[in-house]
């Protein structure tokens, strides 16, 4: 039942790997007919990673994570997100959940930026990314700042099981993220890529661990969390977020939209 209101995830250094990419949006322009031939992607495009660099599959290089897409010169992870810039009381929070859940799951790590996600992470050509942000920003101009409480501890699985996430999922300020996603929806509609998820649990990832290893943090492990949480000195006001901007993250360039 869990990966059925899954949200795409993505961690701070490589957000290719969990992308549900279909394989049609990602190989020309939207409608364009599968005779024609592709255009050469020119090399060494700005943000390419340098041949040294080139992402590898060696999973070992990336905390056992597992791509879903195979990587390839000019396609770009593309992300769309709020992000939440932590502050002392809520990495207090996090260390204090973390060293709980260790006490069930060894290897579990905290996450080193945190976000809710917008967008599933999807595949552009690199010369869709000035088109797609435009369209974003046009989008999203008319949005205003708005408040969503994340206070719930809830556990969650990236879509081919590879990892496995503790998150504060959104139990106030729904109605304004479905808003969000709408017109985010509407943009990888124009572009031929995949929307987000339906009936989407919003949240902020707090931490990982590679595997499915949902059993051993979900019940007991849960419990002793949300206690946490509920105890920890004015969670109530903690865990009320303002959230000022959407970001979006294309390989290695980030594009930020101020809420109004």
């Amino acid at each position: 039942a869990m990966s059925a209101r899954l949200v795409g995830y993505s961690s701070s250094e490589e957000d290719e790997e969990d992308s549900g990419a279909r394989g049609g949006g990602a190989q020309g322009p939207p409608g364009a007919s599968a005779a024609r031939p592709r255009l050469p992607v020119p090399a060494g495009l700005p943000g390419d990673p340098d041949p040294e660099e080139a992402p590898s599959d060696d999973s070992a290089r990336h905390g056992g994570r597992v791509r879903s897409f195979p990587h390839e010169r000019g396609n770009w992870a593309t992300h769309v997100y709020l992000p939440y810039l932590a502050q002392e009381e809520f990495l207090e929070l996090l260390e204090l959940l973390v060293a709980r859940a260790r006490t069930f799951v060894p290897a579990v790590a905290a996450m080193e930026e945190f976000h809710l996600s917008l967008s599933q992470c999807v595949v552009l050509r690199y010369h869709w990314i000035d088109p797609f942000v435009r369209s974003l920003r046009q989008r999203l101009a008319a949005f205003h700042r708005f408040f969503c409480v994340a206070d719930q501890v809830k556990v969650y699985t990236n879509q081919n099981k590879t990892r496995t996430f503790i998150g504060l999922e959104v139990s106030a300020g729904h109605f304004q993220l479905l808003e969000l996603v709408s017109e985010v929806d509407r943009v990888l509609e124009e572009f031929d890529l995949p929307t987000f998820y339906k009936n989407p649990s919003f949240h902020i990832s707090l931490a990982w661990c590679v595997g499915d290893l949902s059993s051993k943090l979900e019940g007991q492990c849960l419990r002793e969390l949300q206690d946490i949480v509920d105890e920890f000195e004015d969670s109530a006001l903690l865990l009320r977020i303002q959230w000022e901007q959407i970001r979006c993250k294309s390989g290695n360039k980030y594009f930020s939209f101020p809420l109004r």
